[in-house]
């Protein structure tokens, strides 16, 4: 288990802020890094392969010498028309971190380790994880259950684990990481980093609506639904959000809805994780960081004390 020497430049907590559709941007993905952990962003936030290679130039002139590295979410899929142009900009411009989803390609990772950058692959249960694996990731994450977004089925405890018997490398987990409490418990566990997607929609840097994330606020985690009827692919969308957009939480299918437009409907129809439940506000990211931060030595330090069963 270990955090890519290339990935340990300026990291002061174990972090990784999810790249999430139509959230993540510029100003968020900048100040994680400026404030120490990763911050990352799916190259399909902008509308087009011109448009991200602008967004990476505007990261960089940005970030601190002293910055965390940051990284860019890629979706290896028949479906994603721009993948080719899109890596392409992303070999030129040597970005540091590429998340892979919905496909792990040697080609691609071979790409990336040819400018020296690091590829993880986002994966839901083991026989994914076996995959990406083969073809040669340096890294999984570990999408668990109660994660936003596409998100697993499989309990944190057994994904670990059973991932951990094949795989040596860097393990990130996802699902309902909201504290710094969370994160500690992430690194018992047996993961290298935690996922934190849900918790970074509720800066004032995200690009999501006001609305979306008062949304967050007033939910828990029994308001959060797991259904394909938004993108045909199992994600998590809270309840108000479905309602609102004339979908019975109560009547869904097994299969997408009709909808013209996914990315619209994504739009509207908003995801989160079930670690809602312990987010009660809206935060700049620097001050967000700050809290993590001392959440986390608080509750390493309670467990270091914890000495009467060692």
């Amino acid at each position: 288990m270990a955090i890519p020497a290339s990935l340990q430049k300026g990291l002061t907590l174990p972090v990784i802020s999810a790249p999430m559709f139509l959230v993540s941007g510029p100003d968020v993905v900048v100040e994680c890094c400026n404030n120490g952990v990763i911050g990352t962003f799916p190259s399909l936030n902008q509308r087009t392969t011109e448009g991200y290679r602008e967004w990476l130039h505007e990261i960089k002139a940005r970030l601190k010498p002293d910055a965390a590295a940051f990284g860019v979410n890629h979706i290896v899929h028949p479906t994603n028309p721009r993948l080719m142009a899109d890596m392409m900009v992303s070999v030129e411009e040597k970005v540091p971190l590429i998340i892979t989803s919905l496909g792990a390609v040697r080609d691609v990772v071979e790409a990336v380790h040819g400018y020296g950058g690091v590829v993880f692959h986002d994966i839901a249960n083991v026989r994914h994880a076996r995959k990406a694996a083969e073809a040669g990731v340096d890294g999984l994450i570990l999408v668990a259950n109660g994660a936003g977004g596409h998100a697993g089925i499989v309990n944190p405890f057994a994904l670990v684990n059973e991932v951990r018997e094949f795989f040596d490398g860097t393990i990130i987990l996802s699902g309902c990481l909201s504290t710094g409490q969370d994160v500690a418990g992430a690194l018992m566990l047996g993961a290298d980093f935690a996922y934190m997607g849900t918790r970074f929609i509720n800066t004032t840097e995200a690009m999501a609506p006001q609305a979306y994330k008062d949304m967050i606020i007033d939910s828990g985690a029994t308001d959060i639904v797991h259904t394909p009827a938004v993108s045909g692919i199992p994600a998590n969308f809270m309840t108000k959000s479905l309602v609102e957009n004339g979908i019975d939480p109560k009547q869904l299918p097994e299969h997408k809805l009709d909808m013209a437009d996914e990315a619209k409907a994504w739009k509207t129809v908003w995801s989160a994780g079930q670690g809602a439940g312990a987010i009660h506000d809206v935060l700049p990211t620097a001050e967000l960081i700050t809290r993590l931060r001392q959440e986390f030595a608080q509750a390493t330090e309670r467990f270091a004390k914890t000495t009467a069963f060692v």
